[in-house]
């Protein structure tokens, strides 16, 4: 079997993958109601099996992110309540970015690496404005997590950009959200749905943070755009 065909085998495997799970319903378990229906059982278990709670809580999350599985942000809640603030955001982070490489890997060798090779001409434009601020953009869009987490990782597979760029840049742009989610796991008592933690408030200090981090090659996009020539 040729390489190009094999790898669309793999690619349709992969994506009938992720559609059956999203089928079967497994996507269901990872909601807000069974966190607060089952808050006191997961908290039990994870007292009398700590070292073994971490490891599959890890393990889940690495799944559910690199298969596209929804309740990410339920899990990151759930983090820190079994587990505290801190120690979530470290657990999160192993599994977000171990989840979203393993997507990213899965988008470059089955698809990016034929895109490129077939396209390069054509998007030589845009791989030149990557390789200038492709670590910009990509923090920018891990900062603002009203991005689709998964969108990020597949698309980023399809360019050229470096998987330690691509590594670095998620395991750094996820703090933030992440510790917002782990204290409001930790206070769980108080919060009542996942749309009680996206304030206004919150809202505007990540798209803040985005932007701030973007303004350097918006600037510079500026910069190069040549000036209109005077009106005689």
């Amino acid at each position: 079997m040729k390489k190009h065909t094999r790898n669309i085998v793999l690619l349709l495997l992969f994506l009938a993958v992720i559609i059956g799970l999203r089928l079967s319903g497994a996507g269901e378990l990872l909601t807000f109601e069974n966190l607060q229906k089952n808050k006191d059982a997961l908290l039990a278990y994870v007292r009398d099996n700590a070292v073994t709670s971490i490891f599959i809580y890890i393990l889940v999350y690495i799944a559910a992110i690199a298969l596209n599985l929804p309740g990410g942000a339920v899990l990151t809640i759930a983090g820190g309540f079994l587990f505290g603030t801190l120690p979530a955001v470290l657990y999160v982070n192993i599994g977000a970015t171990c989840g979203a490489v393993l997507a990213f890997l899965s988008a470059r060798y089955l698809l990016g690496s034929r895109l490129q090779e077939t396209y390069g001409a054509q998007l030589a434009k845009f791989n030149g404005e990557m390789e200038r601020n492709g670590v910009r953009y990509l923090l920018t869009l891990r900062l603002i997590p009203v991005f689709p987490f998964f969108l990020v990782n597949f698309l980023s597979g399809l360019t050229r950009v470096p998987l330690s760029s691509f590594t670095w840049t998620t395991a750094a742009g996820i703090i933030p959200g992440t510790a917002v989610f782990a204290y409001a796991g930790h206070q769980l008592e108080a919060v009542h749905s996942v749309g009680d933690i996206f304030t206004g408030k919150v809202l505007s200090a990540f798209l803040i943070l985005g932007l701030f981090t973007l303004a350097p090659a918006v600037i510079e996009r500026l910069k190069k755009k040549p000036s209109s020539p005077p009106s005689s």
